[in-house]
């Protein structure tokens, strides 16, 4: 993957699997990207997208310590920002009104993550 394939991008990455956040905060740094976080939980998640300037993409974790991550992803879409969700959770769990938002499947490798960033940064410019 391009080093600079998210050269300028402030992404938020709320996920409570430590190594897991880690490694893919990792991963999206060497993308080029600002991480915000990675927070383990949901009150940790709203805290950074109330006080954030500005965030260009967010990857959520579906469940964060037993929380579930929508009313961050409320509060990222009122505030226009993109974001996906990275889960193990079945589509039929995620509520009706994000059926348009990209679902990626856990285990989803860092290539395949930074591409699905990438998309729906560019859906959201478009």
């Amino acid at each position: 993957m391009d080093n600079n394939a998210l050269q300028g991008i402030t992404i938020l990455v709320a996920e409570d699997e430590y190594m897991l956040a880690t490694d893919l905060a990792k991963e999206l740094a060497n993308a080029g990207s600002r991480v915000l976080g990675p927070v383990p939980s949901l009150d940790a998640a709203l805290d950074l997208i109330d006080a954030a300037d500005k965030i260009h993409a967010a990857i959520l974790d579906v469940s964060l310590q037993d929380e579930k991550v929508f009313p961050a992803a409320d509060m990222l879409a009122a505030k226009g920002v993109p974001f996906l969700f990275a889960t193990g959770y079945d589509q039929s769990l995620i509520p009706p009104r994000y059926s348009e938002v990209l679902r990626c499947e856990k285990p989803i490798g860092a290539v395949s993550l930074i591409r699905a960033v990438r998309a729906i940064i560019e859906k959201a410019r478009s």
